[in-house]
């Protein structure tokens, strides 16, 4: 068993008596000396902020539809860290051996500090994105920023797998320097929300439309979970909020596995996955997305115009693109999406 690293963060005010509040996500933490945040991975120090994930436990390289990104660079591969740590608590976390560090006791430190040269390096040897997954990106945006910097020349993307509960002064720090994020939307209100995750739904959602007045591709992902968003009022309520943010964000509908603490509930079948996807088109979602259960067909992208297979994948892959430079091969109409890496700074 390793122990973290400290080293400075982002992201603090000074409140009194040496206490710090933490600015990066909706919790507020403020912490005396010596105290962690919510997070585990970040702390006051004698009056100065810290941080823990400017490290991984996880690096490995895979398919992007895996993250899951339908409309970024399809057919592309990312190399993807993953640190402990997270700003909810979610009992049904597949990943919680690795999120739920100094909340479960039985979760050790695992991360080693990150060389950012060798996995820039390496990212743009391979032609591969970085991403920050498994637990929670949000949380390491000192780690976001050096990889983008080294990054940012060589024209590598860097992408987040997020839950979104981010403050405006945290998207504003690394909006500017990220390609895609894909954000989970658990739950249809804040009562649900609070009751799976320990947070409300609303930072989430204002998360969304703040990375995409940045400029920044967004796409969403829906969990099926037991008693939160597994219901057709739960679903509708959350397709129309996505759908006012903006009807073309890519909705993928997630299967429930049980696990951690939520085991002995059972898995998503496919025809209630059948029924939340009708429910997304219903509710002027026009890209809504399947990976496994439902067959090819809702992992499919096709042209709003004029019906076409723009994107042929199998389950983590892409087979085919019909997609140049963002518009239909077949009728010209323009594709929501980044399908194109930004170019090498000179």
């Amino acid at each position: 068993m390793t122990t973290p690293v400290w080293t400075p963060a982002l992201l603090g005010t000074v409140v009194d008596g040496g206490r710090l509040r933490c600015d990066l996500c909706p919790h507020l933490c403020e912490l005396a000396p010596g105290e962690v945040g919510e997070c585990a991975v970040r702390r006051n120090n004698d009056g100065a902020l810290e941080t823990a994930t400017f490290a991984a436990s996880v690096q490995h390289d895979d398919a992007i539809e895996r993250k899951p990104f339908y409309h970024v660079l399809p057919g592309s591969r990312v190399h993807t860290l993953g640190a402990p740590g997270c700003s909810f608590r979610c009992n049904y976390c597949i990943n919680h051996r690795l999120s739920q560090y100094g909340r479960t006791p039985d979760v050790p430190w695992t991360a080693s500090p990150v060389d950012v040269a060798a996995v820039v390096d390496g990212a743009a040897a391979a032609g591969a994105s970085i991403g920050l997954s498994y637990a929670e990106p949000g949380l390491a945006p000192e780690l976001t920023l050096a990889l983008a910097e080294r990054a940012a020349p060589v024209g590598v993307p860097i992408l987040w797998k997020s839950n979104g509960f981010l403050t405006p002064p945290a998207i504003d720090l690394v909006a500017p320097h990220l390609f895609a994020v894909n954000i989970d939307v658990k739950a249809p209100d804040d009562r649900s929300h609070a009751r799976l995750t320990g947070a409300p739904v609303g930072p989430v959602l204002d998360a969304i439309e703040r990375f995409r007045a940045a400029g920044v591709w967004v796409e969403v992902c829906t969990p099926l979970i037991p008693g939160v968003s597994d219901t057709a009022a739960a679903q509708a309520a959350i397709a129309r909020r996505i759908a006012a943010i903006d009807p073309e964000i890519p909705w993928h509908l997630l299967r429930f596995t049980p696990d951690f603490r939520m085991r002995r509930h059972p898995p998503t079948q496919p025809a209630d996955l059948l029924a939340a996807a009708t429910i997304g088109y219903e509710n002027e979602l026009a890209f809504v997305y399947v990976e496994r259960a439902l067959g090819a067909d809702y992992r499919n992208s096709r042209c709003r115009e004029c019906g076409s297979v723009l994107i042929e994948r199998g389950i983590w892959s892409t087979i085919t693109s019909s997609v140049a430079d963002g518009r239909c091969a077949f009728c010209d109409a323009s594709v929501p999406g980044r399908w194109v890496a930004p170019g090498v700074r000179r």
